[in-house]
Protein backbone atom coordinates (compact mmCIF):
# COMPACT_ATOMS: atom_id res chain seq x y z
CA UNK A 1 0.00 0.00 0.00
CA UNK A 2 1.62 3.54 -0.97
CA UNK A 3 -0.92 5.59 0.25
CA UNK A 4 -1.49 5.96 3.95
CA UNK A 5 -4.76 7.73 4.25
CA UNK A 6 -5.43 9.18 8.40
CA UNK A 7 -8.83 9.35 8.69
CA UNK A 8 -9.79 11.48 11.91
CA UNK A 9 -11.72 8.38 13.79
CA UNK A 10 -15.17 8.80 15.17
CA UNK A 11 -15.34 9.96 18.63
CA UNK A 12 -17.99 7.57 20.08
CA UNK A 13 -16.92 7.69 23.22
CA UNK A 14 -16.28 10.05 25.81
CA UNK A 15 -13.02 9.26 26.24
CA UNK A 16 -10.83 11.93 28.08
CA UNK A 17 -11.74 15.12 30.64
CA UNK A 18 -8.37 17.07 29.65
CA UNK A 19 -9.47 19.48 32.95
CA UNK A 20 -7.54 16.63 35.31
CA UNK A 21 -4.95 18.82 37.17
CA UNK A 22 -1.91 16.88 35.33
CA UNK A 23 -3.49 16.36 32.17
CA UNK A 24 -0.22 15.22 30.85
CA UNK A 25 -0.06 12.08 33.16
CA UNK A 26 -3.83 11.29 32.73
CA UNK A 27 -4.66 8.37 35.13
CA UNK A 28 -7.84 6.37 33.79
CA UNK A 29 -9.81 8.18 31.42
CA UNK A 30 -13.72 9.15 32.38
CA UNK A 31 -15.45 6.58 29.88
CA UNK A 32 -19.27 6.67 29.02
CA UNK A 33 -19.15 2.68 29.45
CA UNK A 34 -17.35 1.22 32.27
CA UNK A 35 -13.49 -0.18 31.37
CA UNK A 36 -14.60 -4.07 31.91
CA UNK A 37 -17.15 -3.14 29.08
CA UNK A 38 -15.09 -1.55 26.61
CA UNK A 39 -12.36 -3.93 26.59
CA UNK A 40 -14.93 -6.75 26.85
CA UNK A 41 -16.12 -5.94 23.33
CA UNK A 42 -13.71 -6.31 20.32
CA UNK A 43 -15.71 -3.63 18.64
CA UNK A 44 -15.68 -0.55 20.96
CA UNK A 45 -12.02 -1.81 22.05
CA UNK A 46 -11.43 -1.34 18.14
CA UNK A 47 -13.02 2.05 18.22
CA UNK A 48 -11.01 2.92 21.48
CA UNK A 49 -7.56 2.07 19.77
CA UNK A 50 -8.75 4.36 16.73
CA UNK A 51 -9.29 7.02 19.11
CA UNK A 52 -5.64 7.42 19.64
CA UNK A 53 -4.91 8.59 15.78
CA UNK A 54 -7.11 11.47 17.27
CA UNK A 55 -3.61 12.97 19.16
CA UNK A 56 -1.65 12.85 16.14
CA UNK A 57 -0.23 16.35 14.26
CA UNK A 58 -2.10 16.37 11.67
CA UNK A 59 -1.46 19.59 9.93
CA UNK A 60 0.95 22.25 8.81
CA UNK A 61 -0.45 25.08 10.56
CA UNK A 62 -0.94 24.86 14.13
CA UNK A 63 -0.27 27.89 16.06
CA UNK A 64 -3.38 28.89 16.68
CA UNK A 65 -6.93 28.06 14.56
CA UNK A 66 -5.49 28.37 11.17
CA UNK A 67 -2.57 30.56 10.85
CA UNK A 68 1.28 29.95 11.75
CA UNK A 69 3.25 27.38 10.89
CA UNK A 70 7.27 26.44 11.85
CA UNK A 71 7.60 27.56 8.21
CA UNK A 72 7.25 30.76 9.37
CA UNK A 73 9.44 30.50 12.93
CA UNK A 74 12.47 29.21 11.03
CA UNK A 75 14.22 31.35 7.71
CA UNK A 76 11.82 29.85 5.01
CA UNK A 77 8.87 32.91 5.89
CA UNK A 78 7.18 35.46 7.85
CA UNK A 79 4.13 35.96 8.64
CA UNK A 80 2.62 38.70 6.38
CA UNK A 81 0.37 40.37 9.18
CA UNK A 82 2.44 39.60 12.35
CA UNK A 83 0.11 37.53 14.03
CA UNK A 84 0.66 37.64 17.46
CA UNK A 85 0.68 33.89 18.32
CA UNK A 86 3.84 33.89 15.56
CA UNK A 87 5.64 36.63 16.44
CA UNK A 88 6.24 36.07 20.02
CA UNK A 89 8.49 32.90 18.63
CA UNK A 90 9.92 35.63 16.61
CA UNK A 91 11.04 37.75 19.25
CA UNK A 92 12.27 34.10 21.35
CA UNK A 93 9.50 34.93 23.78
CA UNK A 94 8.24 30.79 23.90
CA UNK A 95 6.92 31.22 27.86
CA UNK A 96 4.28 33.92 26.59
CA UNK A 97 3.61 31.40 23.27
CA UNK A 98 3.94 28.24 25.48
CA UNK A 99 0.91 29.18 27.49
CA UNK A 100 -1.07 31.09 25.23
CA UNK A 101 -3.67 28.93 22.74
CA UNK A 102 -3.58 25.34 22.59
CA UNK A 103 -3.41 24.70 19.52
CA UNK A 104 0.51 25.63 18.99
CA UNK A 105 3.82 23.90 18.68
CA UNK A 106 5.15 24.26 22.17
CA UNK A 107 1.85 23.46 25.17
CA UNK A 108 -0.50 22.31 22.67
CA UNK A 109 2.09 19.32 21.77
CA UNK A 110 2.65 18.54 24.86
CA UNK A 111 -0.75 18.25 26.12
CA UNK A 112 -1.79 16.64 23.01
CA UNK A 113 0.77 14.18 22.90
CA UNK A 114 0.63 12.96 26.36
CA UNK A 115 -2.92 12.73 25.91
CA UNK A 116 -2.21 10.29 23.49
CA UNK A 117 0.13 8.46 25.40
CA UNK A 118 -2.92 7.63 27.80
CA UNK A 119 -4.39 6.14 25.49
CA UNK A 120 -1.89 4.54 23.92
CA UNK A 121 -0.63 2.99 27.38
CA UNK A 122 -4.45 2.10 28.43
CA UNK A 123 -4.73 -0.06 25.12
CA UNK A 124 -1.50 -1.84 25.54
CA UNK A 125 -2.41 -2.73 29.22
CA UNK A 126 -5.70 -3.99 28.30
CA UNK A 127 -5.04 -6.04 24.98
CA UNK A 128 -5.57 -8.92 26.70
CA UNK A 129 -8.83 -8.65 27.70
CA UNK A 130 -10.25 -8.47 24.70
CA UNK A 131 -11.95 -11.79 23.05
CA UNK A 132 -12.42 -12.73 19.32
CA UNK A 133 -15.81 -11.60 18.06
CA UNK A 134 -18.14 -14.73 17.88
CA UNK A 135 -18.09 -15.73 14.65
CA UNK A 136 -16.56 -13.13 12.50
CA UNK A 137 -15.11 -14.37 9.33
CA UNK A 138 -12.93 -10.82 9.76
CA UNK A 139 -11.27 -9.93 13.34
CA UNK A 140 -13.08 -7.08 14.49
CA UNK A 141 -9.75 -6.63 16.63
CA UNK A 142 -6.33 -7.84 15.96
CA UNK A 143 -4.08 -7.80 18.91
CA UNK A 144 -1.19 -8.05 17.25
CA UNK A 145 -1.61 -5.06 14.67
CA UNK A 146 -2.65 -3.09 17.41
CA UNK A 147 -0.36 -3.53 19.67
CA UNK A 148 2.17 -2.69 16.62
CA UNK A 149 -0.07 0.46 16.12
CA UNK A 150 0.05 1.77 20.13
CA UNK A 151 3.60 0.91 20.11
CA UNK A 152 4.52 2.96 16.97
CA UNK A 153 1.81 5.78 18.14
CA UNK A 154 3.31 5.93 21.53
CA UNK A 155 6.97 5.84 19.82
CA UNK A 156 6.49 9.37 17.33
CA UNK A 157 4.32 10.69 20.67
CA UNK A 158 7.83 10.52 22.47
CA UNK A 159 9.69 11.91 18.99
CA UNK A 160 7.36 14.80 18.65
CA UNK A 161 8.51 15.63 22.78
CA UNK A 162 12.16 14.93 22.15
CA UNK A 163 13.15 16.93 19.12
CA UNK A 164 11.11 20.01 20.79
CA UNK A 165 12.06 19.69 24.61
CA UNK A 166 14.69 17.03 24.91
CA UNK A 167 14.62 14.40 27.81
CA UNK A 168 11.26 14.35 29.30
CA UNK A 169 9.04 12.19 31.67
CA UNK A 170 8.59 8.39 30.38
CA UNK A 171 5.15 7.45 31.26
CA UNK A 172 4.87 3.82 30.19
CA UNK A 173 1.60 2.45 32.04
CA UNK A 174 -1.51 3.03 33.21
CA UNK A 175 -1.66 5.42 36.68
CA UNK A 176 -3.66 4.85 39.29
CA UNK A 177 -5.64 7.57 41.17
CA UNK A 178 -3.20 7.40 44.63
CA UNK A 179 -0.17 7.12 42.90
CA UNK A 180 2.52 9.70 42.86
CA UNK A 181 2.50 11.00 38.98
CA UNK A 182 5.08 13.94 39.54
CA UNK A 183 7.53 11.98 37.61
CA UNK A 184 11.01 13.74 36.73
CA UNK A 185 12.29 14.05 33.37
CA UNK A 186 14.14 11.05 32.03
CA UNK A 187 17.03 12.28 29.47
CA UNK A 188 17.14 12.34 25.79
CA UNK A 189 18.99 9.30 25.27
CA UNK A 190 16.92 7.08 27.24
CA UNK A 191 13.49 8.69 25.78
CA UNK A 192 15.40 7.29 22.60
CA UNK A 193 16.49 3.95 23.69
CA UNK A 194 12.60 3.66 25.05
CA UNK A 195 10.81 4.87 21.13
CA UNK A 196 13.82 2.15 19.47
CA UNK A 197 12.70 -0.22 22.09
CA UNK A 198 8.66 0.11 21.02
CA UNK A 199 10.12 0.71 17.90
CA UNK A 200 11.92 -2.85 17.32
CA UNK A 201 8.41 -4.27 18.48
CA UNK A 202 6.17 -2.29 16.24
CA UNK A 203 7.84 -3.66 13.18
CA UNK A 204 7.77 -7.31 14.09
CA UNK A 205 3.99 -6.48 14.47
CA UNK A 206 3.38 -4.54 11.51
CA UNK A 207 2.43 -5.57 8.09
CA UNK A 208 3.79 -4.65 5.18
CA UNK A 209 2.33 -2.00 2.74
CA UNK A 210 0.49 -4.90 0.71
CA UNK A 211 -0.94 -6.44 3.64
CA UNK A 212 -3.69 -3.69 4.36
CA UNK A 213 -6.94 -3.33 2.60
CA UNK A 214 -8.46 -0.13 1.61
CA UNK A 215 -10.38 0.18 4.71
CA UNK A 216 -7.24 -0.04 7.19
CA UNK A 217 -5.50 2.72 5.05
CA UNK A 218 -3.70 5.06 7.22
CA UNK A 219 -2.67 2.58 9.66
CA UNK A 220 1.37 2.48 10.27
CA UNK A 221 2.85 -0.24 8.82
CA UNK A 222 6.38 -1.77 9.06
CA UNK A 223 7.51 0.78 6.48
CA UNK A 224 6.46 3.75 8.42
CA UNK A 225 8.04 1.91 11.82
CA UNK A 226 11.41 1.84 9.95
CA UNK A 227 11.31 5.74 8.52
CA UNK A 228 10.43 6.43 11.99
CA UNK A 229 13.28 4.70 13.71
CA UNK A 230 15.53 6.23 10.77
CA UNK A 231 14.65 9.72 11.85
CA UNK A 232 14.96 9.31 15.44
CA UNK A 233 18.39 7.64 15.08
CA UNK A 234 19.32 10.65 12.86
CA UNK A 235 18.29 13.47 15.29
CA UNK A 236 19.73 11.30 18.51
CA UNK A 237 23.42 12.07 16.22
CA UNK A 238 22.71 15.55 15.37
CA UNK A 239 25.46 18.09 17.15
CA UNK A 240 22.16 18.78 19.15
CA UNK A 241 22.49 15.57 20.92
CA UNK A 242 25.83 14.03 20.04
CA UNK A 243 27.97 16.94 21.47
CA UNK A 244 30.83 14.52 20.94
CA UNK A 245 30.30 13.80 17.31
CA UNK A 246 30.40 9.64 17.89
CA UNK A 247 30.47 8.46 14.45
CA UNK A 248 28.36 5.29 15.70
CA UNK A 249 25.36 6.92 16.52
CA UNK A 250 25.85 8.39 12.72
CA UNK A 251 26.51 5.07 11.21
CA UNK A 252 23.36 3.73 13.38
CA UNK A 253 21.26 6.04 11.73
CA UNK A 254 22.72 5.44 8.33
CA UNK A 255 21.70 1.80 8.54
CA UNK A 256 18.40 2.51 9.67
CA UNK A 257 17.44 4.64 6.23
CA UNK A 258 19.19 2.36 4.38
CA UNK A 259 16.44 0.00 5.39
CA UNK A 260 13.99 1.34 3.15
CA UNK A 261 16.15 1.38 0.35
CA UNK A 262 15.14 -1.96 -1.00
CA UNK A 263 12.38 -0.95 -3.45
CA UNK A 264 9.29 -0.97 -1.59
CA UNK A 265 9.58 3.07 -2.02
CA UNK A 266 10.84 5.44 -5.31
CA UNK A 267 10.48 8.96 -6.13
CA UNK A 268 7.52 9.87 -7.93
CA UNK A 269 7.83 11.59 -11.45
CA UNK A 270 6.78 14.72 -10.33
CA UNK A 271 7.84 17.22 -7.24
CA UNK A 272 5.28 19.52 -8.19
CA UNK A 273 2.02 17.80 -6.68
CA UNK A 274 3.80 16.07 -3.55
CA UNK A 275 1.25 17.37 -1.25
CA UNK A 276 -2.04 16.93 -3.42
CA UNK A 277 -2.03 13.35 -4.14
CA UNK A 278 -4.04 10.55 -3.37
CA UNK A 279 -1.51 8.61 -3.32
CA UNK A 280 1.93 8.27 -4.56
CA UNK A 281 5.10 5.88 -4.53
CA UNK A 282 7.08 8.08 -2.53
CA UNK A 283 4.63 8.19 0.42
CA UNK A 284 5.68 6.48 3.11
CA UNK A 285 3.35 7.50 5.68
CA UNK A 286 0.77 10.63 5.05
CA UNK A 287 -2.86 11.95 6.69
CA UNK A 288 -4.87 12.63 3.32
CA UNK A 289 -6.92 15.27 3.19
CA UNK A 290 -9.60 14.46 0.63
CA UNK A 291 -11.16 17.27 -1.72
CA UNK A 292 -12.12 20.08 0.94
CA UNK A 293 -14.36 23.08 -0.23
CA UNK A 294 -12.75 26.64 0.03
CA UNK A 295 -14.90 27.96 2.43
CA UNK A 296 -13.25 28.43 5.51
CA UNK A 297 -10.69 26.80 4.38
CA UNK A 298 -7.40 27.63 6.28
CA UNK A 299 -5.97 28.15 3.00
CA UNK A 300 -8.21 30.83 1.91
CA UNK A 301 -7.53 32.97 5.29
CA UNK A 302 -3.51 31.84 5.71
CA UNK A 303 -1.94 31.19 2.04
CA UNK A 304 -3.80 32.60 -0.73
CA UNK A 305 -3.18 36.23 -1.89
CA UNK A 306 -5.81 38.60 -0.46
CA UNK A 307 -6.44 39.85 -4.27
CA UNK A 308 -7.24 36.15 -4.80
CA UNK A 309 -9.71 35.79 -2.16
CA UNK A 310 -7.67 35.08 0.49
CA UNK A 311 -8.25 37.12 4.17
CA UNK A 312 -4.36 37.32 5.47
CA UNK A 313 -2.34 36.08 2.83
CA UNK A 314 0.69 35.65 5.72
CA UNK A 315 2.93 32.69 4.55
CA UNK A 316 5.29 34.98 3.18
CA UNK A 317 8.36 32.96 1.66
CA UNK A 318 11.80 34.99 2.54
CA UNK A 319 13.95 36.14 0.29
CA UNK A 320 16.64 33.96 2.50
CA UNK A 321 14.81 30.89 1.37
CA UNK A 322 14.15 32.09 -2.63
CA UNK A 323 17.91 32.51 -2.83
CA UNK A 324 18.38 29.03 -2.19
CA UNK A 325 17.12 27.69 -5.26
CA UNK A 326 20.27 27.10 -7.58
CA UNK A 327 19.84 27.73 -11.15
CA UNK A 328 18.50 24.82 -13.66
CA UNK A 329 22.18 24.23 -13.80
CA UNK A 330 22.81 23.34 -11.29
CA UNK A 331 24.46 26.12 -9.91
CA UNK A 332 24.02 28.86 -7.22
CA UNK A 333 22.72 32.19 -8.17
CA UNK A 334 26.02 33.37 -6.50
CA UNK A 335 28.39 31.78 -8.85
CA UNK A 336 29.19 34.63 -11.73
CA UNK A 337 29.16 31.61 -14.38
CA UNK A 338 25.60 30.65 -13.18
CA UNK A 339 23.52 33.00 -15.79
CA UNK A 340 21.74 34.64 -12.85
CA UNK A 341 20.70 37.94 -13.62
CA UNK A 342 19.20 40.30 -10.54
CA UNK A 343 17.07 42.03 -12.84
CA UNK A 344 15.05 39.05 -14.12
CA UNK A 345 15.88 37.04 -10.61
CA UNK A 346 13.01 33.93 -11.58
CA UNK A 347 14.21 33.24 -14.97
CA UNK A 348 16.19 29.87 -15.07
CA UNK A 349 15.42 28.38 -12.16
CA UNK A 350 15.58 24.77 -10.85
CA UNK A 351 12.13 23.38 -10.66
CA UNK A 352 11.52 22.91 -7.42
CA UNK A 353 11.83 26.60 -7.27
CA UNK A 354 8.65 26.98 -9.65
CA UNK A 355 6.48 24.13 -7.82
CA UNK A 356 7.48 25.66 -3.63
CA UNK A 357 7.01 29.55 -4.94
CA UNK A 358 4.85 32.37 -6.09
CA UNK A 359 6.11 35.26 -7.52
CA UNK A 360 6.05 38.73 -9.07
CA UNK A 361 4.10 38.55 -12.57
CA UNK A 362 3.82 34.71 -12.57
CA UNK A 363 0.90 33.26 -14.69
CA UNK A 364 -1.54 32.35 -11.86
CA UNK A 365 -4.99 31.40 -11.90
CA UNK A 366 -5.83 33.19 -15.21
CA UNK A 367 -3.94 36.11 -14.50
CA UNK A 368 -0.40 37.29 -13.63
CA UNK A 369 0.10 38.07 -9.36
CA UNK A 370 1.02 41.55 -8.95
CA UNK A 371 3.33 42.34 -5.77
CA UNK A 372 4.89 45.41 -7.01
CA UNK A 373 4.36 49.15 -6.27
CA UNK A 374 4.71 52.45 -8.41
CA UNK A 375 6.09 56.18 -7.92
CA UNK A 376 5.04 58.95 -9.67
CA UNK A 377 5.30 62.70 -9.38
CA UNK A 378 2.20 64.87 -8.42
CA UNK A 379 1.49 68.52 -9.36
CA UNK A 380 3.01 69.86 -5.99
CA UNK A 381 6.41 67.58 -7.03
CA UNK A 382 6.28 65.13 -4.40
CA UNK A 383 7.23 61.24 -4.85
CA UNK A 384 3.82 59.23 -4.90
CA UNK A 385 3.65 55.63 -4.70
CA UNK A 386 1.22 53.67 -5.84
CA UNK A 387 0.07 49.50 -4.72
CA UNK A 388 -0.83 46.41 -6.95
CA UNK A 389 -3.77 44.93 -5.62
CA UNK A 390 -1.57 41.75 -4.30
CA UNK A 391 1.06 43.44 -2.58
CA UNK A 392 -1.37 45.32 -0.63
CA UNK A 393 -5.20 45.22 0.29
CA UNK A 394 -6.36 47.29 2.96
CA UNK A 395 -4.06 46.08 5.98
CA UNK A 396 -2.80 42.49 4.66
CA UNK A 397 -0.05 42.13 2.12
CA UNK A 398 2.62 39.50 1.52
CA UNK A 399 5.88 41.33 3.39
CA UNK A 400 8.42 39.44 1.23
CA UNK A 401 6.54 40.02 -2.25
CA UNK A 402 5.83 35.89 -2.37
CA UNK A 403 3.37 33.52 -1.54
CA UNK A 404 3.83 29.79 -1.00
CA UNK A 405 2.77 27.75 -3.85
CA UNK A 406 2.98 24.33 -1.80
CA UNK A 407 0.43 25.42 0.82
CA UNK A 408 -1.65 27.21 -2.16
CA UNK A 409 -2.64 24.59 -5.17
CA UNK A 410 -3.58 26.68 -8.67
CA UNK A 411 -7.17 25.08 -8.18
CA UNK A 412 -8.12 26.79 -4.84
CA UNK A 413 -9.73 30.09 -5.97
CA UNK A 414 -12.88 31.38 -4.65
CA UNK A 415 -14.62 31.41 -7.93
CA UNK A 416 -16.47 28.54 -8.36
CA UNK A 417 -16.15 26.90 -4.79
CA UNK A 418 -12.75 24.80 -5.60
CA UNK A 419 -11.83 22.24 -3.52
CA UNK A 420 -8.48 20.26 -3.51
CA UNK A 421 -6.03 17.97 -1.45
CA UNK A 422 -3.26 19.32 0.98
CA UNK A 423 -1.96 16.10 2.56
CA UNK A 424 0.03 16.18 5.76
CA UNK A 425 3.20 14.28 5.41
CA UNK A 426 4.35 11.65 7.74
CA UNK A 427 7.04 9.89 6.06
CA UNK A 428 8.18 10.23 2.33
CA UNK A 429 11.01 8.62 0.84
CA UNK A 430 13.04 11.59 -0.35
CA UNK A 431 13.55 12.35 3.40
CA UNK A 432 15.13 8.85 3.96
CA UNK A 433 17.43 9.15 1.24
CA UNK A 434 18.60 12.74 2.71
CA UNK A 435 18.54 11.11 6.15
CA UNK A 436 21.00 8.55 4.86
CA UNK A 437 22.78 11.04 3.03
CA UNK A 438 23.66 12.86 5.82
CA UNK A 439 24.42 10.13 8.33
CA UNK A 440 26.41 8.19 5.82
CA UNK A 441 28.22 11.18 5.18
CA UNK A 442 29.24 12.18 8.90
CA UNK A 443 30.11 8.48 9.41
CA UNK A 444 32.18 7.48 7.02
CA UNK A 445 32.45 10.89 4.41
CA UNK A 446 30.77 11.68 0.88
CA UNK A 447 31.17 8.35 -0.99
CA UNK A 448 29.42 7.10 -3.65
CA UNK A 449 26.35 6.46 -1.80
CA UNK A 450 25.97 9.73 -0.76
CA UNK A 451 26.22 11.37 -4.05
CA UNK A 452 23.94 8.64 -5.58
CA UNK A 453 20.92 10.06 -3.10
CA UNK A 454 21.68 13.91 -3.84
CA UNK A 455 22.10 13.13 -7.75
CA UNK A 456 18.41 10.99 -7.78
CA UNK A 457 17.10 14.22 -5.85
CA UNK A 458 18.25 17.06 -8.26
CA UNK A 459 17.81 15.28 -11.00
CA UNK A 460 13.82 14.73 -10.06
CA UNK A 461 14.09 18.49 -9.94
CA UNK A 462 14.95 18.55 -13.39
CA UNK A 463 18.58 19.90 -13.15
CA UNK A 464 20.69 19.18 -15.77
CA UNK A 465 23.04 16.81 -15.17
CA UNK A 466 26.00 18.77 -16.76
CA UNK A 467 29.51 17.27 -17.57
CA UNK A 468 29.91 14.75 -14.40
CA UNK A 469 26.42 13.58 -14.02
CA UNK A 470 26.93 14.78 -10.81
CA UNK A 471 23.44 18.02 -11.45
CA UNK A 472 25.21 20.77 -10.27
CA UNK A 473 27.31 18.86 -7.57
CA UNK A 474 30.88 19.23 -7.27
CA UNK A 475 33.17 15.92 -7.78
CA UNK A 476 35.17 15.03 -4.92
CA UNK A 477 33.81 16.74 -1.85
CA UNK A 478 35.60 16.81 1.39
CA UNK A 479 33.25 15.98 4.66
CA UNK A 480 32.52 19.82 5.22
CA UNK A 481 31.54 20.41 1.49
CA UNK A 482 29.36 17.82 1.65
CA UNK A 483 27.49 18.33 4.48
CA UNK A 484 26.77 21.62 3.03
CA UNK A 485 25.57 20.42 -0.18
CA UNK A 486 22.98 18.37 2.28
CA UNK A 487 21.73 20.57 4.54
CA UNK A 488 20.98 22.96 1.37
CA UNK A 489 19.51 20.09 -0.29
CA UNK A 490 17.40 19.36 2.68
CA UNK A 491 16.32 23.28 2.87
CA UNK A 492 14.76 23.26 -0.93
CA UNK A 493 13.51 19.24 -1.25
CA UNK A 494 11.58 19.85 2.31
CA UNK A 495 10.54 23.00 2.15
CA UNK A 496 7.39 23.82 4.23
CA UNK A 497 7.14 20.12 5.26
CA UNK A 498 7.46 20.81 9.22
CA UNK A 499 11.20 19.78 9.04
CA UNK A 500 13.46 23.12 8.38
CA UNK A 501 12.56 24.43 12.02
CA UNK A 502 14.01 21.38 13.93
CA UNK A 503 16.94 20.88 11.53
CA UNK A 504 18.19 24.40 12.14
CA UNK A 505 17.98 23.34 16.41
CA UNK A 506 19.26 20.05 16.15
CA UNK A 507 22.09 21.08 13.87
CA UNK A 508 22.63 24.13 16.40
CA UNK A 509 22.53 27.16 13.07
CA UNK A 510 20.52 29.19 14.55
CA UNK A 511 22.89 31.71 14.86
CA UNK A 512 23.96 31.36 10.96
CA UNK A 513 20.36 30.53 10.03
CA UNK A 514 17.84 32.98 12.43
CA UNK A 515 19.79 35.69 13.87
CA UNK A 516 20.35 37.38 10.52
CA UNK A 517 18.21 39.70 8.55
CA UNK A 518 15.12 38.07 6.93
CA UNK A 519 14.94 39.84 3.90
CA UNK A 520 12.08 40.43 0.72
CA UNK A 521 12.48 41.69 -2.62
CA UNK A 522 11.07 44.97 -3.64
CA UNK A 523 9.09 45.28 -7.09
CA UNK A 524 8.92 48.83 -8.67
CA UNK A 525 6.74 48.18 -11.87
CA UNK A 526 8.26 51.60 -14.55
CA UNK A 527 5.77 53.30 -16.42
CA UNK A 528 6.96 50.78 -19.82
CA UNK A 529 5.44 48.08 -17.86
CA UNK A 530 8.91 46.39 -16.78
CA UNK A 531 9.79 45.92 -13.69
CA UNK A 532 12.75 46.64 -10.99
CA UNK A 533 13.92 44.03 -8.48
CA UNK A 534 15.51 45.23 -5.63
CA UNK A 535 16.43 43.11 -2.42
CA UNK A 536 15.34 45.07 0.97
CA UNK A 537 15.45 44.07 4.86
CA UNK A 538 12.28 43.52 6.09
CA UNK A 539 11.48 46.06 8.66
CA UNK A 540 11.89 45.20 13.09
CA UNK A 541 8.05 43.29 13.05
CA UNK A 542 9.55 41.08 10.83
CA UNK A 543 12.92 40.10 11.96
CA UNK A 544 13.70 37.18 14.32
CA UNK A 545 15.78 36.55 17.66
CA UNK A 546 17.70 33.81 18.44
CA UNK A 547 19.56 32.99 21.20
CA UNK A 548 21.47 29.13 22.17
CA UNK A 549 18.80 28.05 24.70
CA UNK A 550 16.25 28.35 21.99
CA UNK A 551 17.85 24.97 20.45
CA UNK A 552 15.33 23.50 22.70
CA UNK A 553 11.64 24.61 23.59
CA UNK A 554 11.15 25.17 27.61
CA UNK A 555 9.14 23.16 29.40
CA UNK A 556 5.35 25.08 29.96
CA UNK A 557 5.63 26.41 32.64
CA UNK A 558 2.44 25.47 33.88
CA UNK A 559 4.00 21.47 33.52
CA UNK A 560 6.72 23.04 36.09
CA UNK A 561 4.34 24.89 39.07
CA UNK A 562 2.30 21.08 38.85
CA UNK A 563 5.33 19.10 39.38
CA UNK A 564 5.68 21.11 42.62
CA UNK A 565 9.58 20.99 41.27
CA UNK A 566 9.82 17.78 40.09
CA UNK A 567 10.13 18.51 36.46
CA UNK A 568 13.26 20.47 35.49
CA UNK A 569 13.47 23.25 33.04
CA UNK A 570 15.60 23.57 29.77
CA UNK A 571 19.00 25.93 30.13
CA UNK A 572 18.36 29.57 29.53
CA UNK A 573 14.56 29.12 30.28
CA UNK A 574 14.62 29.28 34.32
Amino acid sequence: MKNYKIYTAILLLTLFSLSCKKDYLERTPGVALSEDEIFGDPAQAARFADNAYNFLITKYVRFNDHRGSTAQASDEAVSGNSEGSVTTLNRGLYHEHSNGPSLNDIYGVWRLMYAGIAVQNKMLARLADVPPAPNATVPIFDPVRVEGEMRFLRALSYFELTKRFGGVPIVDRVYEVNEDINLPRSTFDQVTQYIISNLDIAVTKLGNDGDYSASNYGRPTKGAAQALKARVLLYAASPLNNPTGDKTKWQAAADAAKVLMDGRYVLQQNYSDLLNLPSSPEYIMIRIKGPTPLAGEMMQDYSMSPGSGGAQGQMNPTQNHVDMYDMANGKPITDPTSGYNPQKPYDGREQRFYDNIIYNDRPWQGRKIEMWTTQTTNAQGQTVTGFSLDYNTTITYTATRYYCKKYWPEVYRTVGGSTTLLNYIYFRYAEMMLNYAEAQNEAVGPDASVYEQLTKIRQRALITPGANNLYGLKAGMTQDEMRTAIRHERAIELAFEDHRWYDIMRWKIGAQAIAVPMRGMDVLKKTDGSFVYTPFVLSATFQKTWTEAQNLYPIPRTEIYKSKGVLTQNPGWE
